[in-house]
């Protein structure tokens, strides 16, 4: 599959605002500057540019002469490696210098700055990703990158075995970067050295680890990619063993709600078989507390939701809702769903799914108060007395009416005041 890839583009981005007025005080003089990287190849596939790098042959020190003349604000976040953050209008820029590196050790390198802007591109990892763009919109391409582009296809720069050698985290960040803009079978080259060079990722850290995962979990071609590294023995080593079919399956559930793609519930549909595992997880990929008590609670007593799925026991479905909240509700409907067997099309999981769009939970009208006027003293008696009154108010379909709401505050009372 490939498509046309112009060589000169017209953006509104490039051509006004504020990235057009750091370009006009960068660019010139004796020096120059290009956007670069993931902004040229996503202008170039039609997609939205998300942050936008800049790189130039000045040295740090005359993009910040240059900036701070111009009346904008300078971070100097990676000076050291020739990166200043130029800020204009509140958009904040990266700036950095041509390099190359003279020694490479993970992601640490020791770098030179430079004015080849053929080294610069050389140096980085795939060709999609080393495109640069002239001010007046011409595409830069010193590596392939257009033709891998309209094919489709994710290629390492050089050598591919050499390119992640200088860091083994460019093994996920093929596969990620596949799943997001490739098709078809990943490169040959690129998966044998993946495959061969795989030892290396126990060499990283877990937080960039779990970075890489969460953003190929969501990626258009999650599952179809995550089946190549599993046949590859690359998944296991990350999350144990994987369950792929059901993030394939999730990806159709997802299509028919019209949901967007969730990376902890696509983590759970992955490597989730029971509610310990949540803690494994957290643990192995420095999970935020949030994520892992999402994939707890979406792993927990799910087959009983797939009985109350199966029987159309709405009031159940209601009252699961009630406790857990829209989100982890939806997590632990998903979770059952694509386990149950059942197909995408299943009506009955469509209207549980759909649920809290129909149906707002309300809240427990009876309160500590009521029963305290009422002779229940304070302490663990008054605690027991709202957890059963909220039980029964629940079991009995979530009453309004007065009358209804009386007799269980009587009955409560009636079994814990003094």
């Amino acid at each position: 599959m490939t498509q046309e890839i112009p060589s000169r583009l017209d953006l509104a981005w490039l051509h006004g605002g504020p990235l057009a007025r750091a370009l006009a005080v960068l660019d010139g003089d004796g020096e120059e500057a290009r956007v670069i990287g993931g902004a040229v190849r996503n202008a170039l596939l039609g997609e939205p540019h998300g942050d936008i790098d800049v790189a130039t042959t000045a040295l740090p020190e005359e993009v910040i002469r240059r900036a701070d003349a111009a009346g904008f604000k300078t971070v100097p976040t990676g000076i050291e490696h020739g990166t200043v953050t130029v800020i204009v209008e509140g958009e904040p820029i990266e700036v950095t210098t041509l390099r190359c590196d003279v020694e490479t050790f993970g992601r640490k390198a020791v770098v030179r700055f430079g004015r080849d802007w053929k080294a610069d591109a050389e140096r980085r990892d795939f060709t999609i990703n080393a495109l640069s763009l002239r001010r007046d919109g011409t595409v830069v391409d010193l590596v392939g990158g257009r033709a891998d582009i309209a094919a489709r296809r994710v290629r390492f720069i050089g050598e591919p075995a050499e390119r992640i050698r200088e860091d083994y985290l460019r093994i996920l960040r093929f596969f990620r970067f596949h799943a997001a803009y490739g098709a078809g079978e990943p490169d040959r080259a690129g998966l044998h050295a993946a495959i061969t060079l795989r030892a290396g990722m126990e060499l990283l850290s877990r937080e960039r680890v779990r970075m890489e995962l969460m953003k190929l979990l969501v990626a258009p071609r999650a599952a179809a990619t995550l089946e190549v590294m599993a046949d590859a023995g690359l998944i296991e080593p990350i999350v144990g063993v994987p369950m792929v079919a059901h993030v394939a399956r999730l990806t159709t559930i997802e299509a028919v709600l019209a949901l967007p793609p969730d990376a902890v519930l696509r983590l759970g549909a992955l490597a989730v078989h029971v509610p310990d595992d949540a803690e494994r997880l957290a643990e192995h990929l420095r999970l935020a507390n949030i994520e892992r008590d999402r994939l707890r609670s979406m792993s927990e007593h799910w087959r009983q939701l797939a009985a109350d799925v199966a029987t159309n026991n709405e009031a159940a479905w209601r009252a699961l809702l009630y406790r857990l909240g829209p989100e982890r509700y939806r997590d632990r409907v998903l979770f059952a769903w694509l386990r149950s067997g059942d197909g995408a099309a299943a009506e009955r999981w469509r209207e549980c799914a759909t649920l809290p769009a129909r149906w707002q939970a309300p809240r427990f009208p009876l309160r500590a108060a009521d029963f305290i006027a009422r002779g229940v003293p304070k302490g663990p008696r008054l605690g027991a007395a709202l957890l059963e009154a909220e039980e029964v108010w629940i079991a009995a379909g979530f009453p309004q009416d007065l009358a209804d709401l009386t007799r269980i505050l009587d009955a409560g009372v009636a079994r814990h005041r003094d």
